[in-house]
């Protein structure tokens, strides 16, 4: 099995030894790589399979230390291509983008060793440490790419996923009690600024705070485009997880419980009722997706939410304003969750459970 090589320095070794190895990296792994890779049991990542996807995690990291989204890293790279820095999925914090493979390797080196495992891991917290902006954000891609990709970017949770894993990293918490104090201390440092931004971005109205937004420019901190579909304005998604890392911070200052106080409030005041969200077969005998009355469906949430008047707003790829579903093309209905249930856990059981937390 290769081990800590990547798929240039493998290669090297020959065409016949790295197809060997490479044969044998993939009858040893039958692990999908996703979210899940990360909630085994704490003895599987001893396990010959655990460190043969790590093995394969450690084909990917880029020169300055991230990873790439959207790529099943448990396996070895089939070509040079996939793990090359212009395939644009490299050195971001999108889709579990850098975040997910550090959760894995630390797992896997805390189990049962290993140097190359544990190297690629602090390199990576440097790579986190260096990509924050001196406000306290994060872009979505470091080092810096042109358009949105370097706004300040909550868009599918990609900074909250940082700063949860920084958090755990500055507490020592488990997995990550071998990283060094030095990293340590400047992970809490940087959890600190991050936090400091969050308070800072919270929308208010008049005086009365709000959600977020899913990206923001960086030196103005004001609400930003991404794509075409994804205008400024207050997210009914991204707010959620912004909440849910606020609610883990021990022993919270009275700024971050006002913070948490009133984005529930806001989720609460938004939340959509008598409405089910559901994908049909239209008339033209495609998938589809509407909204329709139901007096028993339990509430939902919309992805966007106008900044001033807290009217959802769907917008397609013409980046119109609408205040229907129905309204915008059917390849972005079915293409984009507009609504969701995301607040539904945070509201019924997070929120309960950080406020019995706050009175102990």
């Amino acid at each position: 099995m290769v081990s800590g090589k990547s798929w240039i320095a493998a290669a090297a070794l020959g065409s016949a030894a790295f197809l060997a190895a490479y044969a044998g990296h993939a009858s040893a792994q039958n692990t999908p790589w996703n979210s899940a890779v990360v909630e085994r049991s704490p003895d599987w990542y001893a396990s010959a399979a655990a460190r043969a996807v790590a093995d394969g995690v450690l084909q990917y990291p880029s020169a300055a230390g991230g990873w790439q989204k959207n790529t099943d890293l448990s396996v070895f790279p089939p070509r040079p291509d996939d793990i090359a820095p212009d395939n644009g999925r490299m050195n971001t914090f999108d889709n579990d983008g850098t975040t997910l493979p550090m959760e894995y390797l630390a797992r896997v080196f805390s189990a049962s060793g290993g140097n190359e495992y544990r190297s690629a891991f602090l390199k990576g917290v440097d790579y986190i440490l260096a990509a924050q902006y001196p406000n306290g954000g994060w872009p979505q891609f470091y080092p810096l790419r042109q358009g949105y990709y370097s706004h300040i970017t909550f868009n599918d949770d990609a900074m909250t996923r940082v700063l949860t894993l920084l958090d755990d990293v500055a507490h020592a918490r488990s997995p990550y009690a071998f990283v060094d104090p030095t990293r340590r201390a400047r992970a809490r440092e940087a959890v600190q600024r991050g936090i400091e931004l969050i308070l800072r971005a919270q929308i208010r109205h008049g005086d009365t705070l709000t959600g977020w937004c899913a990206q923001y420019e960086v030196e103005s901190l004001e609400p930003a485009w991404a794509r075409a579909y994804e205008p400024p304005s207050l997210s009914g998604a991204e707010s959620v997880g912004i909440l849910r890392f606020l609610m883990r911070i021990e022993s919270p200052s009275p700024s971050i419980i006002a913070s948490i106080e009133g984005g529930v409030v806001w989720l609460r005041a938004v939340a959509i009722s008598g409405q089910r969200y559901e994908t049909f077969i239209n008339a033209d005998g495609q998938s589809d997706r509407r909204v329709v009355p139901d007096p028993d469906a339990p509430p939902i949430w919309a992805r966007f939410y106008e900044l001033q008047t807290n009217r959802p707003i769907f917008l397609g790829r013409d980046s119109s304003v609408r205040y229907a579903l129905a309204e915008i093309e059917r390849e972005r209905r079915v293409g984009y969750h507009y609504y969701g249930d995301w607040a539904h856990a945070l509201l019924e059981r997070d929120y309960p459970a950080w406020r019995a937390r706050l009175s102990r």
